[in-house]
């Protein structure tokens, strides 16, 4: 497993409920400590705007997914009903990300969570973002068009993840709104505890 060098860690998973801000410190933390990266994830969703195969995720038809999984390159994957959507973590991804000495955040499920904490000695972190008002708040923000179908079934899962999976992680930190570096100071004391190398 990749945490020999001096035993420090090279795997850190920061997940949350939806708008728990999971990407927005994900990314202050690769600008801050360029020695981590983030890991592309596979899914068999289609591409967004502006979304780049192999840059923004690998894209894959549910055959092509499957047939990843069957040579043994998607190393764990969750299947999302209500989207019928797979996403799964890409090996070859993630061993070249090791071959050039990175470090590597993985934003997952508890599932994926579990799975990198056993195989790969990794840390969890789960953000707390405060509140399902906060997250409606958010969701709402970011797409004011958001249906109520929708909105409901986000907030359904959200409230799931919050009751029932978040003390499952290593570590609880609260993400609340205007409090953002607050989070992010907190984590990244996590990280030296932890002896992840920074640099």
């Amino acid at each position: 497993m990749p945490n020999n060098n001096n035993d420090q860690r090279r795997v850190l998973v920061i997940a949350g409920p939806t708008c728990s801000g999971e990407s927005t410190i994900t990314d202050r933390l690769i600008k801050k400590y360029p020695i981590f990266t983030r890991l592309i994830t596979a899914t068999t969703r289609k591409p967004r705007l502006n979304e780049k195969n192999e840059i923004d995720y690998y894209f894959f038809t549910e055959d092509e997914f499957r047939k990843q999984i069957a040579v043994g390159n998607i190393l764990e994957y969750t299947y999302f009903e209500n989207t019928n959507t797979y996403y799964g973590s890409y090996k070859p991804d993630l061993e070249n990300k090791f071959s050039v000495g990175k470090n590597i955040i993985m934003n997952l499920d508890l599932v994926g969570a579990n799975y990198y904490k056993k195989n790969y000695d990794a840390i969890t972190i789960f953000l707390n973002p405060g509140s399902l008002d906060v997250i409606k708040e958010r969701l709402i923000r970011r797409d004011p068009k958001i249906s109520t179908e929708y909105l409901a079934s986000r907030l359904k899962t959200a409230a799931n993840e919050l009751d029932n999976e978040q003390q499952y992680y290593d570590y609880i930190v609260r993400n609340e709104q205007n409090k953002l570096e607050e989070a992010l100071n907190n984590i990244i004391d996590i990280l030296k505890k932890e002896n992840y190398r920074l640099s």
